[in-house]
């Protein structure tokens, strides 16, 4: 894509996204994340009514009587994107791609991230780690991220969720909040994101096709795999073929809603022709609760 194109989408991006975590976001995305780290401040003597279990017994026992740990709310987060880049984002059959809308929630997210003194670092993946850009604060580093996902041309159009997974608790020691954005077509992925929803608080953002979930009567159709470019024809008239395709796609939403529950990870799923601020309102208030 030429620079000047480029700048015109990521300013586009960037007016529509800024506006809505300033005026929208800004205070449901604090209630959601704030709060929930908790630093060690310092000692002091035991008072009455104070959490036992708080007890210093090292610095007790030097002084032979009661001192406790404080702590305190952790006021700067590092907030993480663990973004899908594969060949499904390609796909978009209503107003816009998957890969459009990844690209907006991400935006959002990252301003709302900033507006709050956190640091935004990104992970985009395939089947491979494609790009590690670091958590970092600022407006300049938001408009970079914006720049990857619009230009970034991946080295595999695959997935495998465990590689992002993986990367992240190796790569980030600080406890985290991330956000796993993905259209979930994947496998062999639950052990990984059990280990990785332990270290970090886990958020994952199920971004879909309406297509994707039933099939209308349109005559014989050919459909290419976006990640493999396999070819099929589908005989889109036949009642049984149409079932089928929407039991497959309840399989596999029951499958992966079962894997996020045990992870203990947050979901919403988020269709590619809807406006996604409602769905991201509902998570914020779900977790503020």
């Amino acid at each position: 894509m030429e620079t000047t194109e480029l700048l015109k989408r990521v300013r586009k991006i960037e007016i529509k996204t800024r506006s809505l975590s300033r005026h929208i976001f800004a205070g449901e995305y604090h209630s959601a994340f704030k709060g929930r780290g908790m630093a060690f401040s310092e000692v002091r003597e035991y008072q009455y009514g104070d959490d036992f279990r708080n007890v210093d017994w090292n610095v007790t026992a030097r002084f032979n009587h009661p001192f406790i740990k404080v702590f305190e709310e952790e006021r700067e987060l590092t907030v993480m994107l663990l973004i899908d880049i594969s060949g499904s984002g390609e796909f978009g059959s209503q107003s816009r791609l998957k890969a459009s809308l990844i690209t907006e929630i991400a935006a959002v997210l990252s301003f709302s991230a900033i507006q709050n003194n956190d640091k935004v670092g990104v992970i985009l993946f395939s089947d491979r780690i494609e790009r590690f850009i670091p958590p970092k604060k600022g407006r300049q580093h938001i408009l970079k991220i914006i720049r990857e996902l619009i230009n970034y041309k991946p080295g595999s159009r695959l997935t495998n969720l465990a590689v992002p997974l993986r990367y992240l608790v190796n790569a980030i020691k600080k406890k985290s909040i991330t956000f796993l954005i993905t259209d979930f077509m994947d496998q062999n992925y639950e052990d990984a994101l059990k280990i990785a929803a332990k270290k970090h608080d886990m958020v994952g953002l199920w971004i879909y096709d309406k297509r994707e979930t039933e099939l209308t009567g349109m005559g014989l159709m050919k459909v290419r795999d976006a990640e493999t470019r396999e070819i099929t024809w589908i005989d889109t008239t036949s009642t049984y073929v149409r079932h089928a395709f929407q039991e497959i796609y309840r399989k596999k939403q029951e499958e992966t809603i079962d894997i996020l529950k045990k992870s203990g990870v947050d979901y919403v799923a988020i269709a590619s022709h809807e406006d996604y601020v409602k769905p991201l309102m509902r998570l914020f208030s779900k977790r503020a609760k």
